[in-house]
């Protein structure tokens, strides 16, 4: 074969092993083509082995490259849950008028003061998008399509939004930025899809709006640690997730899906420890806190059973704090006896925060017009004031209860919740005194069901207003009342 011609196959061979007539599959059919012109002569044996060795290169080097463009892609999961609910009033409808829980829509009836939605609602409808973009960043999305705003109900409202940069690929060390859980509490960063109790405790569930904020957040989480939660959570321990055993990090102060109000920052930081004993019995304890400053909102208010809020009436209370908010800090701390089968889990926490007192502030003249007589009013004065409270909960967990054809797992439970404090969230930043008791059992019918019912004593502060006339309010209650109720509460849960 002429030198020109053996030149002129080779680059014949050579450019079409690079326009890409199917990658890898096309490897094979070059060499083939290869070994027969080697056979009849028309390549030398040199030359032969001289493309199919750069061809074998420019396959390894596209292969490299197609790794690398899946690795980068990294993986996703989508999961999510549904929580409906229904609580019966106990007592009779007199009985019980004015009767609201602020946490939950259902507990309520005929005349209870505004959120009027009783009867079967649907709690949380979540999904859940996480995933990994590679070594260095992890994310996670979550919507809630079971927000409610103005009377109407189920409607998309976003929960979470953050990625995680993994600092070391070992995830010992990451920093998250986006919406996300403000590392304060252990119950707070329970999932409610874990949770035992149909709502967190007020005490700590009042530091942050929706246990959630846009924020920075650095986490620490050592090797050995890392592998201890993961082995909580296998086991359906109950866990609060993966929060770092040291969180430090700054959030803007105003709760999830709320504008920023000031040039404040909260910084928050948190320290737990989970260890496990020779028995095999797994704790954790931990320290949080937070600082920072807080605006409030106002809003009118009835501050008399028989009063009707009227433009010609100032019922907005006064204000004790600056522009920039009030103070707004606090330390808490947290146990866990993971049960196994018998579980503890207690938090208690004290502070600093916005709150108001109805026998404080100016006066609004007369109210002759409402009210027998000619009456000073007084507004109230919102201020920032001490707060303490917290929980205790009791469980067991019982494994392989053969209930139908179904090998489950109950976990009777008993809780005591109290309050001292103030809701910063609500509008006027209510008081709010809590002394609770829930007692019940969760049901794991199969890991994709769940039935929670349990028995709830309530003697609380109502912290739903918005009714102010004897039309849409008939209950004879002012706003921010205290009340006793009792109620058989029910949620059914999907896990899918």
């Amino acid at each position: 074969m002429s030198v020109k011609l053996s030149k002129f196959v080779i680059a014949a061979i050579a450019s079409t092993s690079m326009m890409g007539f199917g990658g890898f599959a096309h490897a094979d059919s070059t060499t083939d083509i290869v070994n027969a012109l080697v056979m009849k002569g028309v390549l030398t044996e040199e030359e032969g082995a001289l493309l199919t060795k750069g061809h074998s290169g420019e396959t390894a080097a596209a292969k490299k490259e197609k790794d690398s463009t899946v690795h980068s892609a990294g993986k996703m999961a989508i999961r999510g849950y549904l929580q409906v609910r229904n609580t019966a009033l106990l007592g009779g409808e007199n009985s019980n008028k004015g009767i609201n829980l602020w946490s939950d829509r259902s507990v309520g009836n005929v005349y209870s003061m505004a959120d009027k939605d009783k009867n079967i609602i649907i709690r949380r409808a979540r999904v859940i998008i996480s995933g990994s973009a590679g070594d260095r960043l992890d994310y996670y999305i979550q919507p809630d399509f079971a927000s409610s705003a103005s009377g109407t109900n189920n409607l998309a409202q976003l929960r979470d939004y953050y990625g995680d940069l993994n600092i070391t690929k070992d995830k010992v060390h990451r920093v998250r930025v986006g919406q996300s859980k403000v590392p304060y509490g252990f119950e707070n960063l329970q999932s409610s899809q874990n949770r035992l109790a149909l709502d967190r405790a007020d005490s700590f569930n009042s530091a942050v709006r929706d246990e959630r904020d846009l924020g920075a957040f650095y986490y620490y989480t050592p090797d050995n640690v890392q592998k201890l939660f993961k082995e909580i959570q296998d086991a359906g321990l109950k866990h609060s997730g993966n929060y770092g055993m040291f969180g430090l990090g700054a959030y803007n102060g105003q709760g999830a899906n709320q504008q920023d109000l000031n040039s404040n920052y909260h910084v928050v930081a948190r320290a737990t420890y989970p260890w496990k004993t020779e028995s095999g019995q797994i704790y954790e304890a931990g320290i949080q806190g937070y600082k920072g400053k807080y605006v409030r909102s106002t809003s009118a208010y009835k501050r008399d059973a028989s009063q009707t809020v009227s433009s010609s009436i100032s019922v907005t209370p006064d204000q004790g704090c600056s522009a920039a908010g009030c103070k707004d800090e606090r330390v808490g701390i947290s146990f866990m006896m993971y049960p196994m089968p018998f579980g503890l889990q207690g938090e208690w926490n004290w502070g600093k925060t916005p709150g108001l007192e109805v026998g404080e502030g100016g006066l609004s003249g007369d109210l002759n017009t409402t009210l027998a007589g000619t009456q000073a009013f007084t507004k109230g004065k919102i201020a920032s004031r001490n707060l303490n409270g917290g929980y205790i909960q009791t469980m067991y967990k019982i494994d392989h209860v053969k209930i139908g054809d179904t090998d489950s797992t109950v976990i009777p439970f008993v809780r005591w919740q109290y309050f001292d404090g103030y809701s910063k969230a609500e509008a006027n930043s209510p008081q709010n005194k809590v002394n609770d008791w829930e007692m019940g059992a969760e049901w794991q019918i199969a890991p994709e069901v769940e039935l929670v019912a349990y028995y709830h004593h309530m003697h609380r502060s109502n912290l739903v207003t918005g009714a102010n006339s004897a039309t849409t309010n008939p209950s004879g209650k002012a706003d921010y009342e205290r009340f006793k109720a009792d109620a058989i509460r029910v949620q059914l849960q999907y896990n899918f």
